[in-house]
């Protein structure tokens, strides 16, 4: 026997070190954690698979997914609009190179014909452009002038209109009663009456809802009297339109209508007005014979 033989025999041997035995958890930790129940099979699984078949892998789910296309109505819709900008915004891209790229490649005298054409183009539009601006003053002109003629046209007739009777007209003016009790007033005193109210101004002259124009006459007529074969009685009603400052002392002068009337023991009142109403109207009458020398 060696030394080291002799060395490893004497040498005290070393036995593993005892664990203690792991004493059971206490008996209300027991009750209150459940025991563990182990997971499915298929929920341990990361990989999915088919019912009946093995596992499939990511670029066969990608795969899947994207194929069979399913198509909405609102992607097709915004398919189709995209689809029609992209093609407009191509045509136009294409004609603007056309044109630019002949532009480009033209030779010096062409671009200078070009703009030469240019310029007589603007300047003919220009032309174009005074002579419908000239026209449309022109018509505005003549509109303005038109209507100008025919307000005075109108105005003319509604003039024309009054001295003839056929229009009604009021304004300021009088009003001269005349009663007559004792039956002496005649025809001459009215006619010599309506004669000194044209005189003094009168535009429109009616005598008991009679209308006196140009061609009035007065006769006799029983216990009144006619006016244009009108038998109108006492009182008598003068109603004037005129300037009332001029018609009233025409009547009161010295050996005037007012005088004669007051001698024949008639009693006549006048009274100023600012509006007289005369809106008794005459027929307008065609002459047989007379026409308008424009015609």
């Amino acid at each position: 026997m060696s030394q080291h033989e002799h060395d490893e025999s004497t040498r005290p041997s070393v036995s593993p070190p005892r664990t203690a035995p792991e004493s059971p958890p206490p008996a209300g930790l027991r009750r209150e954690l459940p025991a563990e129940v182990p997971a499915p099979a298929a929920a341990r699984q990361d990989v999915p698979q088919e019912p009946g078949g093995p596992a499939l892998t990511g670029r066969q789910r990608l795969v899947k997914g994207l194929w069979p296309p399913r198509v909405t109505r609102a992607q097709l819709i915004v398919a189709l609009l995209l689809f029609g900008l992209g093609f407009g915004l191509a045509v136009q891209v294409a004609s603007t190179s056309d044109t630019d790229s002949a532009l480009r490649g033209a030779r010096q005298e062409d671009l200078v014909r070009i703009l030469d054409e240019l310029d007589d183009r603007t300047e003919r539009l220009e032309d174009e452009k005074q002579g419908l601006e000239q026209q449309r003053d022109e018509l505005e002109n003549s509109s303005d002038q038109a209507e100008e003629a025919r307000k005075q046209t109108i105005e003319k007739e509604r003039q024309l209109g009054v001295l003839a009777g056929t229009v009604a007209a009021q304004g300021p003016g009088i009003t001269m009663t005349i009663e007559d009790t004792k039956g002496t007033v005649e025809a001459n005193m009215l006619l010599d009456a309506v004669q000194e109210l044209r005189a003094a101004g009168a535009e429109a002259i009616q005598v008991n809802g009679v209308r006196v124009v140009a061609g009035t006459y007065l006769t006799e007529s029983g216990n009144g009297v006619g006016v244009d074969g009108n038998k109108i009685t006492a009182p008598y009603r003068f109603k004037v339109i005129g300037k009332a400052q001029d018609l009233e002392p025409a009547l009161n002068i010295p050996g005037g209508v007012v005088q004669t009337l007051e001698k024949e023991q008639a009693t006549v009142t006048v009274e100023r007005s600012t509006k007289i109403v005369v809106d008794a109207l005459r027929a307008a009458k065609r002459p047989d014979y007379a026409r308008s020398s424009s015609q």
